[in-house]
């Protein structure tokens, strides 16, 4: 009975050791699955910061055909685009991270723990099936021992009752010896119950034996075999984690090395001469004023320097009802809070002085209401005016160059067909020569006609060695400049953007030319740079509207608006389909009125 409950203690820790090791390595498992979140959740992470460092740089990439793209000719600019570019190179980086969590541990690990699983589920079924066959063997061993004991009882009791009736003397012989034969049959069947108990409990030591020293020793290796496989397995998995971040630490630091050297390209006096060259004029600056004596019956005229860049803005202007004179610093100062009440110069002077400063100003009709310019880009300054020709005459060269390249292709496919016939017919190839020679023959008419003008304009500039001249004579810059406008507007009729040009321009600008000379003339076109005009009112952008925006220095005319925008206007729409808005101080232009919800201030209807 010692034997047995010692058994049955060993069983019932045995079980207890399987349970635990059931929550141990099911701990395991889960700790795997724990791990491979963790991984799963940072590559998501890594795309999506990839996904907003891309659309970073693409928000910050200068759009066409727009003012950013123009500004790429600076350093600084091109230093911030290659940033851009090596930032987007930088977030493919950070998908490359993402992508190798992915394949390296995130699937992998997926794999490995299904067969993790099923490993584990085998050896807990084998231990589970080895202690259930001991459990059973036991019972046959208990079973077996009490049908010994109780045959034992039986044969004990078959014996005594012979006993009795053998010593009963008035029992008959029958009967003793039916009482011998039923003690002998019974001491039997102890006899053979003793003998199976024998044979069940060699067995069950045996089969004991093999479960406590060879069975369950070998599940518990290989369950702590595939523990340490799994331990194993997380560690490699961390490793990679961190080589999966090392492996790209070369291109990242590639990418910081292309920022780097972008910002070390800034070169400020680069930048600062082209911005020279982008605004240069070539108007040749005013010279000395002449001395005029003041005689009986003379009157000292205003003298005027047709090669002024602006009279207007450079020379003091007198009030004409005294007081001192106030000079402007012309490139840089503008009056943005001249009051509509103040005595201002007579529009002779200030109208002249204009038209002499500027003498390729197009029509004013033309220029405010934003066409295009003429097509020798008289109405640009001299210097940008060059550079205007300059470029169309390489880029009309570069046509012709190609229409060429392309002839030599088809002339040497011409001398093809006339050797092998059965290639091509060589007539076929006629047409397009004839064609291409035609488009050759236009494009160096079209070559010479702006060379010509680029020469004109190369002549009229100023040579440093010669000495500024000044022209004095009101009449001389009048009659001059109004023959200069006439022409101008005579070539911008095509030009302007409603189409509603006509024949009473010209005669209208000389009209306005002659009533300059009055005194009594307002001062309505004084230059826009000269002077802030006044807001109206507001409007809202119904629609999206593409136009020229103007820069500081130019008067390109239209401005571009978008949907849903607030501008200020300062210019009612004069019958012509247009209204001039500003957007901020230096961006102002036409937008079609059509385009746009004005809203009125009440003064401004009222006048």
């Amino acid at each position: 009975m010692e034997s047995g409950r010692a058994t049955l203690l060993k069983e019932q820790q045995l079980k207890d050791q399987f349970d635990n090791l059931e929550k141990h390595t099911q701990s395991g498992i889960e700790f795997v699955e724990r791990y491979s979140k963790f991984v799963k959740e940072r590559s998501e992470i890594e795309i999506s910061y990839a996904k907003q460092i891309r659309n970073l740089s693409k928000k910050y990439q200068p759009k066409k055909n727009s003012r950013e793209e123009e500004e790429n000719k600076y350093t600084s600019c091109r230093a911030f685009l290659s940033t851009l570019n090596e930032l987007n190179d930088y977030a493919g980086q950070h998908e490359v991270i993402a992508e190798n969590l992915t394949s390296q541990i995130i699937t992998e690990l997926s794999r490995y723990l299904t067969e993790l699983k099923a490993e584990r589920k085998s050896h807990f079924h084998d231990g589970r099936k080895a202690q259930q066959q001991i459990e059973s063997s036991w019972k046959q061993l208990e079973s077996s021992k009490r049908r010994f004991e109780r045959d034992c009882k039986e044969a004990d009791r078959a014996q005594q009752y012979f006993e009795r009736m053998d010593a009963d003397i008035n029992v008959t012989k029958a009967d003793v010896e039916k009482a011998r034969q039923q003690a002998q049959m019974r001491h039997q069947i102890a006899a053979d119950s003793k003998t199976e108990y024998s044979n069940y409990l060699t067995k069950f030591n045996q089969e004991q034996n093999e479960h406590y020293y060879t069975l369950i020793p070998n599940i518990f290796q290989k369950l702590q075999e595939m523990e340490e496989r799994r331990i194993e397995r997380v560690g490699v998995s961390m490793k990679t984690y961190a080589e999966v971040d090392r492996e790209v630490l070369p291109i990242v630091g590639k990418c910081l090395d292309g920022m780097t050297k972008a910002a070390e390209s800034i070169e400020p006096k680069t930048d600062s001469k082209q911005v020279v060259e982008s605004y240069k004029s070539g108007f040749e600056p005013p010279g000395d004023v002449e001395f005029e004596d003041y005689g009986p019956g003379q009157t000292i005229k205003r003298t005027v320097s047709e090669t002024s860049l602006s009279n207007s803005r450079g020379e003091a202007k007198e009030r004409p009802g005294g007081g001192k004179s106030k000079g402007k610093l012309w490139p840089f100062i503008k009056n943005k809070n001249k009051s509509p009440k103040q005595n201002k110069e007579p529009l002779s002077n200030r109208f002249n002085e204009f038209m002499a400063s500027k003498p390729k100003m197009t029509c004013l009709r033309s220029l405010r209401r934003g066409g295009s310019g003429p097509e020798d880009f008289s109405h640009l300054p001299p210097e940008q005016r060059r550079k205007k020709l300059q470029a169309k005459i390489d880029d009309i060269n570069k046509d012709i160059q190609k229409e060429m390249d392309q002839k030599d292709a088809l002339t040497k496919m011409k001398g093809v067909y006339e050797k092998n016939p059965q290639m091509g017919d060589p007539a076929s190839v006629d047409p397009r020569l004839v064609e291409m020679s035609m488009n050759i023959e236009k494009l160096q008419s079209e070559v010479q006609k702006f060379e010509g003008w680029l020469a004109e304009v190369e002549g009229r500039l100023p040579s440093r060695s010669d000495p500024p001249r000044r022209q004095s004579g009101l009449y001389e810059s009048q009659h001059s400049n109004s023959t200069m406008v006439d022409n101008n507007c005579a070539q911008d009729r095509e030009s302007s953007p409603d189409g509603s040009y006509t024949e009473e321009q010209s005669s209208e600008t000389q009209v306005k030319v002659a009533i300059a000379n009055t005194p009594e003339f307002d001062d309505e076109f004084d230059d826009g740079d000269e002077e802030t005009l006044p807001t109206i009112g507001t409007c809202k952008a119904v629609y999206s509207f593409e136009g020229n925006t103007p820069l500081t220095g130019h008067n390109e005319g239209t401005i571009s608006v978008t949907e849903g925008e607030l501008l200020f206007v300062i210019e009612q729409d004069k019958g012509d389909g247009w209204t001039r808005v500003r957007r901020n101080e230096e961006e102002e232009g036409y937008v079609p009125t059509s385009y746009v919800e004005v809203f009125l201030e009440t003064n401004a209807k009222d006048s």
